[in-house]
């Protein structure tokens, strides 16, 4: 997990590639490596998403993390290790698939809503708390956690965000963005991948330059 900190430092935007093909898996790292980003997520409801993680990590391994999102269960966490998965992001906050994360030296970034929820996955390991779904959260909802939150705890806002968005979450305390369908979908060749994933990285460094 040497890439961790490096990946958060350099561009903590999470591209999330739900619905990815295996076939396209590499040719699609490669576009959002190219565009700057290093972490990227494959939900495990995509085809095959165990085979993609793999190809992903085979080649890109050394430079991004790579990882599984909609982790379920404990069984699914192990899974996707094995597959070279590093990053284990669920929408919910279950105890055992954490508990299971942590054990196998895995970034755990459950899905929280609430302070209870929150507070939870840190004393679990949480390696960030995945603020979901971001359309239901707005940026005050984050300001007011904040304030409570220990501040070394890394906030992702994840859910319908776009370049537009990221500014008032960012503001209000949000460390990363998990990218979905503004970012990528199954059906996006790569010259519009590459224009929706530059215009992501652009808007990130503009909020932190």
């Amino acid at each position: 997990m040497s890439n961790w900190n490096d990946a958060l430092t350099d561009n903590p935007l999470i591209a999330i590639l739900r619905g990815l093909d295996p076939a396209r898996a590499v040719e699609t790292a490669d576009v959002l490596v190219e565009a700057g980003f290093r972490i990227i997520e494959v939900p495990l409801n995509s085809p095959q998403p165990l085979l993609s993680i793999e190809r992903i990590a085979a080649k890109h391994g050394g430079t991004v993390v790579i990882g599984a999102g909609t982790v379920l269960t404990p069984g699914d966490v192990t899974a996707v290790v094995d597959a070279g998965g590093e990053i284990i992001v669920s929408p919910n906050m279950n105890p055992a698939v954490g508990t299971r994360a942590v054990e196998r030296g895995a970034k755990w970034c459950p899905g929280v809503m609430t302070p209870s929820e929150a507070f939870a996955a840190l004393d679990l390991g949480a390696s960030v708390l995945k603020f979901f779904p971001a359309e239901l959260i707005p940026p005050q909802a984050i300001r007011a956690m904040r304030a409570v939150l220990p501040p070394q705890a890394l906030v992702a806002a994840v859910g319908g965000i776009t370049p537009q968005t990221m500014a008032g979450y960012h503001a209000a305390g949000a460390d990363s963005f998990g990218l979905g369908s503004a970012l990528f979908k199954p059906d996006y060749d790569a010259a519009e991948l590459a224009r929706r994933a530059g215009a992501f990285t652009r808007a990130w460094k503009s909020l932190v330059a």
